[in-house]
Formats: structure tokens, sequence, C-alpha cells
């Protein structure tokens, strides 16, 4: 018999009763088959959430795909018009999406626009011009989902797979990035506190909190303040007064993104089973981490649950290739955190039939991901070329499984 699992999500379910003169509107908890979560979608959330949680969830993820309008604060220069507009689906972006990040040196250059290019402007405010001779990095938007996963793996656990000085000789010396929040995090989020905490989120994990991701989005990709951000990116053009969203708004966002499942794996074959143990046996795993586990929760699926990420969440020297030769925080111009790996087999899906992969978007095939690899992925790179044209494909297989 099929099971079937109880989970109160408080959608828009709604039965009108009616009597003589009064007309009552009951929201009802929704019955929905276990099989709903986690399958082939970026936008589930996870099962068994509180009411509070599920109301929080549903406007968030309002929040996520508004439009804002001018008279509603957008600009006066911004990307785009709203969270989804960069985050399709709430997955990766495409490379006409892509960011543009610079600075020169370890300055941002807020005085000048920084640190973050914006390629769009409200009617009658001039273009951003990018200044010369600056360090620039061309990013694609990360997927959105599995984010509370992240947040909540233990410090402990992900300095575990720390070798910074090599000493096991493997040629791999992931680090941890170790940023100062702003002050504006709070201290009971993970990632804000005074001194420095270790950065999880970012192409090169320079963010430790999802509400300083959330606000900084706001204010750097929308030209939306907020009470977090209260000033505007330019100084001309938006007479909308500051802030221009409240921060319980910033903060149903994060809560929507730290609820959202990541997908369900694909199906395992044997062919699938056999590319795993060749992604390990060619060292693929070592920075790819298959599983983590999560901490304590008061979230029942946060609640130290596997997390099969694959990454360490650490930065690694990626070589020449890859480098966009522009520092961040501590993290070098060749340095990148480890990607995770799940949804893969959906990226293709959800950007219309062409994947695009690597933190630029560079790569829309898992060979060519592969083969941009250098640095301390060198040696899995030669390994995984010198396998057999079968072999290597079993491990593509696997890939796209995840």
């Amino acid at each position: 018999m099929k099971s079937f699992c109880t989970l109160f999500l408080v959608f828009s379910a709604l039965i009108s009763i009616t009597g003589c003169s009064d007309r009552i509107n009951i929201k009802l908890p929704i019955i929905i088959d276990e099989g709903e979560f986690g399958k082939d979608n970026f936008t589930t959330p996870f099962g068994m959430l509180s009411y509070d949680l599920n109301a929080t969830f549903i406007r968030g993820e309002e929040a996520f795909q508004k439009a804002f309008l001018v008279e509603e604060g957008l600009g006066p220069i911004f990307n785009n018009m709203s969270c989804v507009g960069c985050h399709p689906g709430n997955g990766r972006g495409t490379p006409d999406l892509a960011l543009i990040r610079f600075s020169r040196g370890h300055d941002l250059m807020t005085d000048m626009g920084g640190p973050q290019f914006q390629d769009k402007t409200i009617p009658d405010v001039p273009y951003e011009v990018l200044p010369a001779g600056v360090d620039k990095s061309t990013r694609l938007p990360p997927p959105v989902f599995g984010l509370g996963l992240i947040e909540n793996i233990p410090i402990e656990t992900i300095l575990s797979y720390a070798d910074e000085f090599d000493v096991d000789g493997d040629g791999i010396s992931g680090r941890p990035h170790w940023v100062i929040p702003p002050d504006f995090v709070p201290t009971t989020e993970i990632g804000g506190g005074p001194g420095e905490q270790l950065g999880r989120f970012g192409r090169k994990a320079a963010v430790t909190s999802l509400v300083q991701q959330t606000a900084t989005a706001f204010q750097q990709d929308m030209g939306i303040t907020n009470d977090f951000l209260e000033n505007e990116p330019s100084d001309t053009g938006d007479t909308v007064p500051d802030p221009e969203v409240d921060s319980a708004t910033v903060i149903d966002i994060v809560v929507f993104m730290r609820l959202l499942s990541p997908p369900s794996r694909g199906e395992i074959t044997e062919k699938v089973r056999q590319g795993e143990k060749l992604f390990s046996k060619i060292q693929c795993a070592a920075c790819h981490v298959p599983t983590m586990q999560t901490g304590p929760s008061s979230i029942p699926a946060l609640d130290r649950v596997d997390v099969h990420i694959y990454s360490d969440l650490l930065l690694h020297d990626m070589g020449e290739e890859l480098a966009d030769n522009r520092p961040d925080g501590s993290a070098t111009g060749r340095e990148w955190r480890t990607a995770p790996l799940w949804g893969t087999r959906l990226v293709a899906e959800f950007l219309g039939g062409t994947p695009f992969f690597l933190h630029d978007g560079r790569a829309t095939t898992l060979e060519g991901a592969i083969r941009a690899h250098g640095g301390e992925a060198q040696n899995a790179k030669e390994a995984f070329f010198n396998l057999s044209e079968t072999e290597q494909k079993t491990v593509i297989a696997f890939l796209e499984s995840l």
C-alpha cells in the first residue's frame, strides 16, 4: 500500500463556509503524499514543517518571486527586478544573468560603485561605467536550494576535511575561509557574531550567513534598500524613501531558502554505482565529499540528517585556467569553494536545455567542466582522462544521477 505522510502545508487551500450573512474563509492543512517532496524540481520545501514555518515559507516564496517596480524602489542601478530573475526555478543562472564583481586588490571600491557592476538603470539615470584597471570576476548566480542544510553543518565537521598545508601529501590542501561578518547580521544567526566566522556561501565562501546573502542581494542586485542595508548603490535617481523593504521581508526570504529541499537523487543503476566508485578512486571525492551530517536543529528536516552535498565547502587552488585573479576576502584569485554537485542531473532541464557549469558558465558539458580543473584538482583531472572511454562515460552517468 502506498505510504502517506501527513504534511501540514498551508498553501492556498481555502474552504468558504457561508452562513446567513457571514462568510468565513478557513485555511486548512493539506495532506500530501510524501513522494511530492524532493522530486525533480528545486522548488519543494522540506516536509513536516510547522504551521508558522509553512506560512513564512509561502511569504518568502512570494517575496522571492516579486518583480519590483521603479515606484517601489527598484534601482536606480540594478541587475534584475526580482530574486527569481537571477535564480530561475531556484536553480543557477545562465551566462546572460551573470554578475560582475570588481575591486582593486582588497579595495572593494564602494566609492566608485563597487563591489558589483550593475548593468541596468531606471529611466533618466546614466549607466554605470566599469572603472578601468580593476580586478573583475564574472559569476553565475548559484542555486538556492539546500542552503538550510549547508548552514546547519557544524563547523568542526567542515574543518575535519581541511588540510591547508597538505600534511597528508595528496596534493589537496583545502582550507576554510574565515570572514568577519557585517555588523547587521544578528548574533542569533549562524554566521553572525563578533570576530571571524566560517564562510559557507558564495563562489569563494566569502559570505557567512543567509541574512548577509539576502540583504546584500536586495541592495546590490535590485537596488532595493532594506533595514539591514539602507544605502542605495547610487546616489541619483531613486526618490523612494529608504528603507524600501523591511527586515521582515528579508527574513521571510531567508527562511524560504533555508527550507528549500534539494532534489532527490536520480535512478541508481549498476552503471551509476560503478561510476561512483571510479569518482572516488580518481580522488574527485577528496574535495567533492559525498556526505556530511547537520547538527541539532529545531526544524526536524535539518536536525542531524545526512547531507549528500558532494562538497567540502572549503577553498581550493583550482589552477590558472579557472583563476579570476581577483582576491575576495582572504581567498586568492585562484581559489574557489568546492561547488556542491547535488541537482546536477536537472541543470539542463531548468536552463532551457543547455547546462552551464563552473563559476562563470563557460562549460556546457561535464567533460568540459572537468577539463578546466587544474591546481589541486590536476591529478584527478588527469586520472579521469586516463580512464577508458567507457569508464569516463560511467563517471559522467554517476554525475548525471546527482
